[in-house]
């Protein structure tokens, strides 16, 4: 016998399935879309059914891109350094960095990390399209923003070998302690990025 309709939930589970959302979160979520105007129901259900119609990749750095746009604005802007360019994991690495409000480089989108265990090689990550535009676009630095994680750090060290012998610059993410953690709860990772990057008082 089923406690709840069928419609509801479908709802339900349909939330459960996206990462981070427990059983308990997943009622809520329904719950207050059936409690709520219609119309707010409606429009996460038409933003969804729209999602992967509306989104592309830039052709040159992999960034998201409105559909049947080629390149990116963060590319096309004369006031973006083509020569400077941040390579980052995720798509959504960029809108990180962008925050800051200090970056004016362009950015590379590697789509994903070297994971052997996750069966993904370098050759599945668009680091050859990455020396493409090395050669392209005349690049002075890299700048390897990629996670401070195995998989971030095997990559970046990849990256660094295929750069080997080209005129380029290759710098890294400052890695510190997050203001408010004790020494005891710092990970290896980080506290050994710690150390390598002090500064002299």
């Amino acid at each position: 016998m089923n406690v709840l309709p069928p419609a509801l939930q479908a709802v339900i589970e349909a939330f459960g399935k996206l990462p981070g959302v427990g059983p308990r979160t997943a009622e809520r979520y329904a719950y207050y879309l059936m409690r709520r105007d219609p119309t707010i129901a409606r429009q996460v259900s038409s933003s969804l059914d729209n999602l992967h119609a509306g989104i592309g990749y830039c052709k040159k750095t992999y960034a998201l891109v409105p559909a049947g746009q080629d390149l990116s604005d963060l590319y096309t802007d004369p006031r973006r350094d083509k020569t400077t360019v941040a390579v980052v994991a995720e798509p959504f690495d960029i809108v990180a960095l962008e925050k800051t409000n200090q970056y004016h480089g362009t950015y590379h989108v590697l789509g994903g990390l070297v994971s052997p265990i996750d069966g993904i090689g370098p050759e599945q990550l668009h680091i050859k399209e990455l020396m493409d535009r090395v050669d392209e676009d005349g690049v002075i630095e890299i700048i390897l923003a990629t996670n401070a994680s195995v998989e971030g750090e095997s990559t970046a060290l990849y990256i660094q070998q295929q750069i080997a012998g080209r005129e380029v610059k290759v710098s890294r993410l400052a890695r510190g302690l997050p203001i408010g953690v004790d020494l005891e709860y710092a990970d290896q990772i980080t506290l050994g990025r710690a150390l390598e990057g002090r500064q002299t008082l």
